[in-house]
């Protein structure tokens, strides 16, 4: 029937853009046109993907950038229709698919979950005001209240320390310890990171995962790093935890109705 013929001829040209060198163009389509196709089509590819991840296209340059994102093209099926989420399909592709290959950075994967975090920050809701748990007091004692993880941030951590790489560093191993960053909008919108120490990372894990009081994550994070809960680590924790507030880390303290 028609229809499928058309279908067919769809499959081959879509086959053809991702892998012209396996898959020949359909009969009947002008070679110079196909070429236009190919150019156009791998072109806004590259394009895209470079904004959305500038750091890392910027290292490889051109011709590797090119390399990369036509393996991208030619390997992975994506699941969105949608172009401009190809930056997420792209991500996927580089930390499930793509293993290390011979030419790659070390950190390839991991710079990309770095870059992809900072979108994401920066495009998140920070959350409501609110929660079935009570509502949510910026200014509040994060002592004695909950204190409350951002909607627009993100705890990370990574072998390499991609904060800091770029074309003057670029490590070979990872570093020691890990990289540990919370990436987050500050009170005037724009999208910022802080290294963290294991022990503030706990913390904010704690916030994350396990929310309570501010002094009894302390006590938690004193027993896992066997530190004495003492005054200063106290007073430490709490200006710490008046920090994060500030800058936007923390929405704020829970408070219950």
């Amino acid at each position: 029937m028609p229809d499928l013929d058309f279908r067919e001829v769809q499959r081959r040209f879509a086959a053809h853009l991702r892998d012209p060198e396996r898959h020949a163009a359909p009969e009947g389509i002008e070679e110079r046109r196909m070429a236009i196709y190919r150019r156009l089509f791998i072109n806004n590819v590259e394009d895209l993907l470079g904004r959305a991840y500038p750091v890392l296209s910027g290292l490889h340059g051109p011709e590797r950038w090119s390399r990369l994102v036509r393996d991208f093209y030619r390997e992975h099926g994506c699941h969105t229709p949608y172009f401009p989420r190809l930056g997420e399909e792209f991500l996927d592709y580089l930390t499930e698919e793509r293993g290390q290959r011979l030419d790659d950075f070390p950190f390839l994967a991991e710079l990309a979950h770095y870059e992809r975090a900072e979108v994401v920050v920066a495009q998140q809701d920070e959350g409501p005001e609110t929660t079935a748990a009570g509502s949510i007091d910026p200014t509040g004692d994060p002592m004695t209240g909950v204190p409350v993880l951002s909607g627009a941030a993100r705890l990370l951590a990574y072998e390499y320390p991609v904060h800091r790489i770029g074309p003057d560093f670029l490590p070979e191993t990872p570093g020691e310890p890990p990289t540990y960053l919370v990436v987050f909008r500050d009170r005037d919108g724009r999208t910022r990171f802080i290294e963290l120490n294991a022990l503030s990372a706990r913390i904010l894990w704690y916030v994350e995962h396990e929310p309570a009081p501010g002094a009894n994550l302390v006590l938690r994070v004193a027993a896992d790093f066997e530190l004495p809960a003492d005054e200063r680590l106290h007073r430490s924790a709490e200006e710490l935890f008046r920090q994060w507030l500030q800058r936007g880390v923390l929405a704020g303290v829970r408070t219950t109705s």
